[in-house]
């Protein structure tokens, strides 16, 4: 049995050789961040900045990593379930 993510929520697997072409996959509207231990990547709608949750994550993100990660994409640090929850609110946007 599986779950449905939300629509405003895309997933890809990692894989650092692919990221530059990633980049370009991201449609306009949404930017990618990265979760986890396995730094999954989602592709998220650029609504989500104006939500007090996620301006949450971002802080810790930036508190945690900085905004100048070597990994070259914005790293939320919480587990994929978490951040799943957190944004499963955000369904409407």
């Amino acid at each position: 049995m599986g779950f449905r993510l939300p629509g405003a929520i895309r997933r890809a697997a990692f894989n650092s050789s692919q990221t530059s072409a990633k980049a370009a996959n991201v449609p306009k509207g949404y930017l990618a961040v990265y979760v986890g231990k396995e730094m999954k990547r989602f592709v998220i709608s650029m609504s989500y900045l104006n939500q007090p949750s996620f301006l949450d994550l971002l802080s810790q993100a930036e508190e945690e990593f900085g905004y100048d990660h070597p990994m070259g994409g914005l790293t939320i640090p919480c587990t994929e379930d978490i951040f799943l929850h957190i944004t499963s609110h955000f369904n409407g946007l």
